[in-house]
Formats: structure tokens, C-alpha cells, sequence
């Protein structure tokens, strides 16, 4: 399943003031820069904890087969719409009385067709994030992200490694999910 963010998560101006304090930057010229390198490390955070940080609106497609299918990304806060979408693009809304939805207390979401669909793919749209906005998050996870886009943008001439510094992956190491396999 592929995720599509229809609505990204906001990131207020109090963000880039902290990645600047951290920088010691004071003019704007850098801003645009800046800002991207924030959303960079807000989705390095969530490869790395398996966890989206900051809320946002998503959409993942599943087969319009009956039963369970559970989505990809979490913590899933709320699940809104599932639309069923035909061969040729074409959306239409699911009945209610045909799916029923779960969030577990892991924060994974699933949904469960109750019947086949005659369409190929059913989109489920839906709220996940570990917090409702910058200012909720975690201060670990927070903080980890303005030391990665910091790290970021003083090694941007040198071309090292993209993996997180070591003080980056303790601050985020809590909020790590579990694998399985």
C-alpha cells in the first residue's frame, strides 16, 4: 500500500525559529532552506520510529476484497471515508453498513470490507500522528529533529552519510517501534 498525504502536517513559524536559535541564524535568507530540511527530518523521524510525528491527513488504497486490511502508517488517530475507485479513476463513496474500521491501542488502523466491490481499489482516508501539532510533540522527538536538519545543513557542502548522528537516534531511539518478523 502506498500512502498519499492529502493534507501534510503544519509546521508553524516557532519550528524554524528553533532550528535558527539552534544554527545561531538571524536573517531569513536561509528560510526556504531551512524549512525543507525540517520536513526532511520530520520523515527521516518517522522512517526511523516507524511512527508519524506530527498529524496529518493520509490516504492508502486497498483491494475491494472482503475482508480485514490493515493501513501501513501509524499511530492512526481517526479513520473519516473509504470511496471505492473504478478502473478509469472514477470515485464513488462506500455505504457505512458496508465496512467496519479498528484502531488498536498500538495505534494501528485496519478496515474491514464486509463485502467484495465490483471496483478495483477502495481509498481509505484517514488522521494519523504521534501529536496534534510541533508544540504537543515529545521534546525527545522534537528535539531530535531540529539536531538532524541542524546536522543537515552544516554538512550540505561535505557530502556524508544521510544516516541520523548517533545523539540524533537516542533522542528518537524511545519512540522506536517494534518489528517482528
Amino acid at each position: 500500500m502506498k500512502r498519499q498525504i492529502v493534507a501534510p502536517a503544519f509546521l508553524p513559524q516557532a519550528a524554524l525559529n528553533e532550528l535558527k536559535e539552534w544554527l545561531a541564524i538571524t536573517t531569513t535568507r536561509d528560510d526556504a532552506a531551512l524549512s525543507a530540511l525540517l520536513r526532511a527530518s520530520l520523515d527521516t523521524c518517522e522512517s526511523f520510529t516507524r511512527a508519524m510525528p506530527i498529524e496529518a491527513l493520509c490516504e492508502e488504497v486497498v483491494p475491494a476484497t472482503r475482508g480485514w486490511h490493515s493501513l501501513a502508517t501509524s499511530p492512526v488517530q481517526s479513520i473519516t471515508t473509504l470511496e471505492t475507485i473504478a478502473a478509469n479513476g472514477t470515485r464513488g463513496a462506500v455505504n457505512p453498513g458496508d465496512y467496519l474500521f479498528d484502531i488498536l491501542a498500538n495505534g494501528s488502523g485496519r478496515v474491514n470490507l464486509l463485502r467484495t466491490f465490483a471496483d478495483v481499489r477502495i481509498a481509505v482516508r484517514f488522521t494519523a500522528g504521534l501529536a496534534p501539532d510541533w508544540e504537543s510533540l515529545p521534546e525527545g522527538l522534537r528535539h531530535g529533529i531540529i539536531r538532524l536538519a541542524a546536522h543537515h545543513y552544516r554538512e550540505r557542502n561535505e557530502g556524508g552519510s544521510n544516516a541520523p548522528p548517533a545523539a540524533v537516534t537516542a533522542l528518537w531511539q524511545p519512540w522506536r517501534g517494534m518489528v517482528i518478523a
